[in-house]
């Protein structure tokens, strides 16, 4: 049988790994948009966090097999279509991810100074298509919207002493960049309380750790709460008294230059403009109160407002997937595309994996077991003779004269490690693991395409 697979982000090479482990027969092409592959493991982890990039070491061993191919700079839906693909191939699952963000919806969102989580973190991580973002960095406070892991791994970018950074494999455009900045107090910003946060304690952790700046929490937001955890489950309770002890804890006169803090219950409203009407200068926000308790409390507005001085505002609350290709059934609502256990609903030998499945949560061990789901699923309609296989189909075979008469030269996973080891190099010159390569057709250029 020949697999298809969209996307080789961390669904896309678990569905992978997964189907080649457990069928002795079975051949998987993976296709990637980009020149290079790995998905947000490469442009969506903190710089600062490589011990979460060692799964590349895994998809590395995948695509190596045999019985794998990996063909980059092909976007489905524009160079292919499902359709083509569904014709070339016994299965095709989508792991394409989610390649949007959440819109504030709010006056003033697209001021200069204003920027979604998902393109800052793209900038500082090399997306080619985030290259160009230029984030102005002049103002002393920063306004991080959204209490989760990724808004953590932006204020401890912002605030990171440069040392630091410079060991690490982020972009030379944005090290130079954060070397200029002028950001010394970052606020985080939620609808709801400290019980609702969704950072984790580790984040947590190393952000009231991180040297040179200093954690300034409220004592007033944690009053209480010490009696509300005693039944939440353990993570919950740990981070919670985490944020209590930091709060109460007296401040060790360091002078510290940077500070950072979080604060609860705040809604935004609009993102106040400068007397030109060009740029960020502060935001404007609803005090909320909750009704409901624990994971499920809503944010109710009290009518009360408060307005914040900063000239620069990340709105991470939340990265959204895209419909790919009209033949694909999609939810606009929720985000996914609709399906039981990964099989695509009304579409047979279709199917989908990750954040493009299940919506935009978790880290890449949740990415791991839903995309073993999905792959499980593939593996029951090979089995269950759903999938019709006695009919051969070419895969690749098929797709290649498609995309050689649309002008597409894939990139080889050979090409790919060419690429690789050209930044591996430059990193080396300049002390750091590697030196992203942020322009797609250099990339290109160094494979001779």
């Amino acid at each position: 049988p020949r697999v298809c697979v969209v996307g080789s982000g961390p669904a896309g090479f678990y569905t992978a790994q997964h189907i080649l482990k457990h069928h002795g027969g079975a051949q998987v092409d993976i296709y990637e948009k980009l020149p290079v592959p790995f998905g947000l493991v490469r442009f969506g982890v903190a710089p600062d966090h490589p011990e979460v990039k060692n799964v590349i070491n895994t998809f590395t061993q995948t695509a190596r097999s045999g019985r794998c191919s990996y063909y980059g700079n092909v976007t489905v839906g524009r160079d292919a279509t499902v359709a083509e693909l569904r014709q070339a191939y016994h299965a095709v699952v989508l792991s394409y991810g989610a390649e949007d963000n959440r819109v504030l919806g709010i006056p003033g969102e697209n001021l200069s100074g204003v920027y979604s989580a998902r393109a800052f973190v793209g900038w500082y991580n090399g997306l080619p298509e985030n290259r160009d973002l230029n984030p102005d960095l002049s103002c002393e406070t920063a306004l991080i919207l959204g209490h989760g892991n990724v808004a953590l791994d932006i204020a401890r970018i912002l605030l990171s002493p440069l040392q630091l950074l410079r060991k690490t494999d982020i972009t030379d455009g944005s090290l130079a960049a954060l070397a200029c900045s002028k950001v010394k107090r970052v606020w985080l910003v939620g609808r709801r309380g400290p019980l609702q946060v969704a950072f984790t304690i580790k984040e947590l952790r190393e952000m009231i750790n991180l040297p040179g700046a200093r954690p300034v929490l409220s004592p007033a937001d944690f009053t209480g709460l010490e009696d509300a955890v005693k039944d939440a489950p353990r993570p919950r309770k740990r981070l919670t008294e985490l944020m209590i002890k930091t709060a109460l804890e007296k401040p060790v006169e360091t002078g510290c230059p940077r500070e950072w803090g979080l604060k609860f219950q705040r809604s935004p409203q609009e993102v106040l403009p400068t007397a030109d009407g060009r740029r960020a200068r502060g935001i404007r926000l609803s005090l909320t109160c909750l009704e409901g308790s624990g994971d499920s409390a809503k944010a109710v507005p009290t009518g009360d407002m408060e307005e914040l001085e900063c000239g620069l505002v990340v709105s991470s609350i939340g990265y959204r997937s895209l419909p790919l290709d009209p033949a694909v059934p999609f939810d606009t609502q929720r985000g996914v595309i609709p399906n039981s256990s990964g099989r695509v609903k009304g579409v047979p030998g279709l199917y989908c994996s990750g954040w493009v499945k299940r919506g935009p949560t978790g880290v890449i061990i949740t990415t791991m077991n839903d995309s073993f789901d999905t792959a499980q699923s593939v593996l029951e309609d090979l089995q269950g003779g759903v999938l019709d296989v006695s009919t051969s189909r070419e895969g690749f075979g098929a797709m290649e004269s498609i995309l050689r008469s649309r002008g597409v030269r894939p990139v080889s996973f050979s090409d790919w490690e060419k690429i690789d080891a050209a930044e591996v190099a430059r990193g080396k010159a300049a002390g750091k693991p590697r030196e992203k390569i942020v322009d797609l057709q250099e990339m290109l250029r160094i494979i001779g395409h």
